[in-house]
């Protein structure tokens, strides 16, 4: 089984044998909480399990899996904050996926660290470059060691019963006995390695996958390689050299070599096809960056956060650096920092008029240059809102300055004037800064900028626009203030100038293609309902930026569908929060290599076309399509009540976010007691206006009829990513990441509408 395979791996690599001896380190959680944790490689070689020294039995365990990165040395704030009492070669961090906080930790000596970190590389390398049937028996393994309650490497009956209810299996018993009967070939009244693995396969029989074999099987045993052709043409819709295709199929997942030297495919690896990234509905072509990535800035969506330096609510949450790092990491090319004055002449970064907590600005700015450019090569906006005197002002320009260097652009890319936005493929590689400017950039390329300190405030600062939102609550505050402006940090701004907005009609006439509006959700919404097809042409020459109001003190978030409709390219969401509007920005730059821009349909950057969201069909080349989803079963999906006789009651909802006339949903039946392999069968069809900005989102929940259905999953992706023919789903947790081996097997149909 699959600890053994990594028994072999392991033999004469002296760090990872040393982590399964297991080592003392001090966990750190703060200046002041570092304590002492005895930390052990376990045996399978994919389980890291720790405890205190001093409490009894209580310890913890965390995969390998769910280690996304590990930083080495003072890179994080906990390791920087107690960098004077550890030199940074005995301190490391371990990232995890998802939302879960880092582990800091600190190592006796700054061998056993590095021992640590290469060990740890490595069983994450191994982990990522496992094959399907490795993941499996891996995943069979847990299992396995999970329900061996006793340790003795076989399980009882007993044991398999308690097993079932694990893996969300609502079985009688006698049919449960039957299986074990059946599995236990040695006839001793428990499973050992090999009969386990029988049992499973046994349990895991996919009756439904069989059906679409035989259907195109023409002896009902294999698939000879002009039967998987014909699969691959006539249900896959596969274009392309399918009999090409087909070979690669056989020669990459077929695991019978008897049946390789016939080209042929059996069951068990049509099975591995349909679970692998080609039998997926996310097209694996659209996987890498795929679009012409040399159009204007302007006709890109830009994955964008909101208050990055949050990890919680905007009232009283914690400000941290690792806000930055985590929404760069997941490929956000737009990033906000709120600057107000600090102590010692340094500006900060924090919520203003909250009790959020402070982080120094510079701070910002040197995770921003560190990681930058780590996911994605396109560029990087750092949206500011400036709070700061005049002296602050000056000490960030040297600080973006200093610590950015070459990255930060501080002049257009040929020193001319231009006559539009440059491109992502142009400005690879550089860090923009979108703020107020003193004068224009025509008159800063012609050294004719006045050396006034003084420029216009924009309507940008949330504060006002709380004030603007809600006209019968709060007194309208008078916005003819001027802010003072120190010319080293409008210098630092080029393409990005920040500006009030008065009407689409005055920036037609007036607006300058670097200048760049910035809505709060209920000013967009209101543009939208009002003149959308304005909106859209507005939004195909300028950049426009969109946040959450300000009384969304809890960091909840819009859906940036709307906004996207109208062509809007900086969204910008909470990241830190989880749930529909972050699963929506996590479904549409998924696609393009995940680098954070997403070409804009051509009927949005057309002007010529006049798109109105709210009327699509209006268009002279109104294409609409049919979307035919049969939601046929669900594999191994995972328990969300934590009760341990509570079985998942699944239903699937299967949602589509674009232009107001395709915003719908629609549910399957739900299945009682059965989370581990439940079939619908059910049908679900959708007219859709404008495919090109439709999403597509399956949830699944486990119903309730007494209270709110739970979240058990969610796959959301644009849909012109998605494959069609028999395709699984595989689910990701609330927090977009992924639950292996949970999925659901559909079929989809796009078809035109006649």
């Amino acid at each position: 089984m699959a600890s053994t395979e990594g028994g072999l791996r392991i033999r004469g690599d002296d760090n990872l044998q040393s982590m399964l001896v297991g080592t003392v380190m001090r966990k750190i959680k703060s200046r002041t909480w570092k304590k002492q944790r005895y930390f052990k490689l376990q045996d399978d070689c994919m389980t890291i399990w720790y405890k205190s020294k001093k409490a009894g039995n209580a310890h913890s365990t965390f995969s390998v899996g769910d280690v996304e990165a590990i930083r080495e040395g003072h890179q994080s704030e906990v390791l920087l904050s107690i960098a004077e009492e550890f030199p940074a070669d005995r301190c490391f961090t371990l990232v995890f996926r998802g939302r879960r906080g880092n582990l800091d930790l600190v190592a006796e000596s700054a061998e056993e660290a590095q021992s640590w970190v290469t060990g740890m590389k490595k069983l994450i390398e191994n982990l990522e470059n496992m094959g399907e049937r490795e993941k499996l028996d891996q995943w069979i393994g847990d299992w396995f060691k999970k329900a061996d309650k006793n340790n003795d490497g076989r399980m009882n009956f007993k044991e398999v019963q308690d097993l079932l209810k694990m893996m969300n299996v609502d079985m009688n018993e006698h049919h449960a006995h039957r299986l074990f009967t059946m599995a236990d070939k040695s006839c001793s009244g428990t499973l050992e390695d090999d009969e386990f693995v029988l049992f499973y396969k046994m349990l895991t029989q996919r009756d439904d996958v069989l059906r679409v074999f035989q259907e195109f099987s023409a002896d009902g045993q294999k698939l000879s390689q002009s039967d998987l052709e014909d699969f691959l043409r006539e249900e896959q819709l596969e274009g392309g050299d399918t009999q090409q295709q087909a070979k690669q199929l056989i020669e990459q997942y077929e695991p019978s070599d008897a049946a390789k030297l016939l080209n042929a495919m059996t069951f068990d690896g049509f099975l591995m096809y349909l679970g692998s990234a080609e039998g997926s509905i996310f097209n694996p072509q659209r996987r890498g960056v795929f679009q012409d990535m040399s159009q204007p800035l302007c006709h890109y969506f830009i994955s964008s956060s909101h208050n990055t330096y949050l990890m919680e609510d905007q009232l009283r949450g914690q400000s941290s650096v690792e806000g930055y790092i985590r929404a760069l990491s997941r490929g956000c090319r737009c990033v906000e920092l709120d600057c107000w004055d600090g102590a010692n002449g340094e500006p900060i970064v924090y919520h203003g008029h909250t009790f959020t907590s402070k982080i120094l600005f510079k701070d910002v700015v040197q995770a921003v240059g560190n990681y930058a450019f780590k996911v994605s090569d396109y560029p990087l906006i750092l949206s500011i809102e400036n709070h700061c005197s005049v002296d602050q002002q000056r000490v960030m320009a040297q600080h973006l300055n200093h610590i950015l260097g070459d990255k930060l652009l501080k002049s257009t890319l040929d020193g001319q004037a231009p006559i539009g936005l440059p491109s992502p493929e142009d400005l690879k590689g550089k860090i923009l800064l979108k703020a107020k400017k003193i004068g224009g950039l025509e008159e800063s390329l012609n050294g004719l900028a006045e050396d006034s300190l003084t420029g216009e405030v924009t309507d940008e600062d949330e504060v006002t626009e709380i004030d603007e939102d809600n006209l019968n609550r709060l007194s309208r505050r008078v916005k003819k203030s001027k802010q003072r402006l120190s010319k080293e940090l409008s210098d630092c701004v080029v393409y990005c100038k920040s500006v009030h907005f008065s009407s689409f009609k005055h920036s037609r006439i007036h607006s300058k293609f670097y200048e760049v509006a910035s809505f709060t959700e209920s000013k967009a919404r209101k543009h939208l309902r009002e003149a959308g097809a304005e909106f859209v042409r507005h939004n195909a020459r300028h950049l426009t930026r969109v946040y959450p109001s300000g009384f969304r003190t809890d960091s909840s978030n819009f859906s940036p569908q709307e906004m996207w409709n109208a062509g809007c390219q900086i969204v910008a969401l909470n990241f830190q929060t989880a749930g529909e509007g972050m699963d929506l920005n996590d479904g549409l730059f998924g696609q393009n290599g995940g680098c954070g821009y997403v070409l804009k349909p051509g009927l949005m950057t057309d002007a010529e076309k006049r798109f109105d969201p709210e009327t699509p069909q209006t268009q002279d080349d109104h294409k609409p399509v049919v979307l035919t989803i049969q939601v046929i079963s669900g594999q191994q999906l995972p328990k969300v009540n934590i009760k341990e006789d509570s079985i998942v009651d699944p239903l699937v909802r299967v949602e589509i976010h674009g232009v107001p006339m395709d915003q719908a949903k629609q549910e399957t039946r739900y299945i009682e007691n059965n989370g581990f392999n439940p079939v619908w069968y059910d049908t679900l069809r959708f007219t859709i206006h404008t495919p090109e900005l439709a999403m597509v989102r399956f949830v699944v929940e486990d119903y309730d009829k007494a209270s709110k259905n739970d979240f058990v999953g969610q796959y959301t992706l644009s849909l012109g990513c998605m494959q069609q023919g028999y395709r699984h789903i595989h689910l990701l947790s609330r927090d977009g990441t992924s639950i292996p081996p949970s999925s659901l097997f559909v079929h989809v149909r796009i078809t035109h509408l006649e």
